[in-house]
């Protein structure tokens, strides 16, 4: 399997708007080697950090969460023999929660 490029997705989003890498790493409050890292694939993006790039960027951020976490999902798991019923285990124990 084929992981997917979270990183490079926040790296095509930067370079549309032409914002320097250093900007982007101030408003996610951490320095440009760590950023550079994670547009390179070589660090992960962490949940903290999605509404702030929805924001930067002016993208929804539900959807932008939803792509961070089926990505991060499919990357750390997505070879596992019984990925998809413990994803339904999940779900139910979510639907009593609520």
């Amino acid at each position: 399997m084929q992981k997917t490029d979270f990183g490079g997705f926040i790296r095509e989003l930067r370079e549309k708007k032409d914002m320097p890498i250093r900007k982007l790493a101030h408003e996610l409050d951490i320095d440009t080697s760590t950023l550079s890292k994670i547009e390179r694939q070589e660090r992960q993006v962490n949940l903290q950090m999605i509404p702030i790039i929805a924001r930067v960027f002016d993208l929804d951020y539900k959807k932008l969460q939803v792509q961070f976490l089926s990505e991060k999902i499919m990357n750390d798991y997505g070879d596992a023999d019984f990925l998809e019923e413990a994803l339904n285990t999940i779900l139910k124990t979510m639907k009593v929660k609520q």
